[in-house]
């Protein structure tokens, strides 16, 4: 059975391709305001190249920033194509299994950032083997949205959040690790003073990590470790 899913998923591989489109923030529709939305919806698949920091054309700023408070809840949603919200159809089809993450930076102005600065991760949702479900397993019940919190004590200003998913059906060759990413520009309201130490992209992720290099589809397959460092847990 895994090998026919598998083979499945190989003669797929451009159906499920996706991007993080909107964001809400405390409950409020933002829709595509703050994202640095990418050309297409294909997948990064070199983690060494300047596109793993906010997707191919990434730097071509959003047309506003999106106020947020320090603690509130912020929702990125992921669909197939630009603009269709439909919840009928799935956020990332095709056997695209593999986590969400995501991360902030704090930069001098969200607008003009390139994502060379550094960035901490503020959630993560990798695979439950009790019930073998993945991340983004999760986006896809829940109409491409996934809840994460900002950290209440964090310094006031402009961050850039990057939301990723990682697509593992073809993980098990060199490159075969689908990234797909969106970086959307903050202005942090209130909080506290927290500057947290981070890691850079390109850099943060290697080629041969073993949760970007693996095989998903094997019989010898029972846990799965998120790359990049622990969450911040301020």
């Amino acid at each position: 059975m895994r090998t026919a899913v598998a083979a499945l998923a190989f003669s797929t591989l451009a159906a499920g391709h996706a991007t993080f489109q909107e964001l809400w923030v405390a409950g409020k529709d933002d829709a595509s305001t703050c994202a640095r939305l990418p050309a297409n919806n294909n997948p990064v698949t070199n983690v060494g190249s300047n596109d793993i920091r906010c997707n191919v054309g990434g730097t071509k700023a959003a047309s506003a920033k999106c106020s947020v408070a320090a603690g509130d809840t912020v929702t990125v949603e992921m669909h197939q194509q630009p603009g269709d919200r439909d919840c009928s159809k799935e956020a990332l089809g095709g056997n695209h299994f593999g986590p969400v993450i995501v991360y902030l930076s704090k930069v001098a102005d969200a607008s003009s950032a390139d994502g060379s600065s550094s960035w901490f991760k503020i959630f993560e949702d990798g695979y439950d083997p009790a019930t073998k479900t993945w991340g983004n397993d999760k986006l896809n019940k829940g109409c491409g949205k996934q809840d994460v919190k900002i950290p209440a004590d964090i310094a006031p200003g402009d961050y850039l959040l990057r939301a990723e998913t990682i697509a593992l059906h073809t993980a098990s060759q060199a490159n075969g690790a689908q990234f797909y990413m969106t970086c959307y520009q903050l202005t942090v309201t209130g909080g506290g003073s927290a500057n947290p130490s981070g890691v850079k992209f390109p850099g943060a992720y290697s080629a041969n990590d073993p949760g970007i290099k693996i095989d998903i589809w094997g019989s010898s397959f029972t846990e799965y470790k998120i790359p990049g460092p622990a969450v911040y847990s301020g």
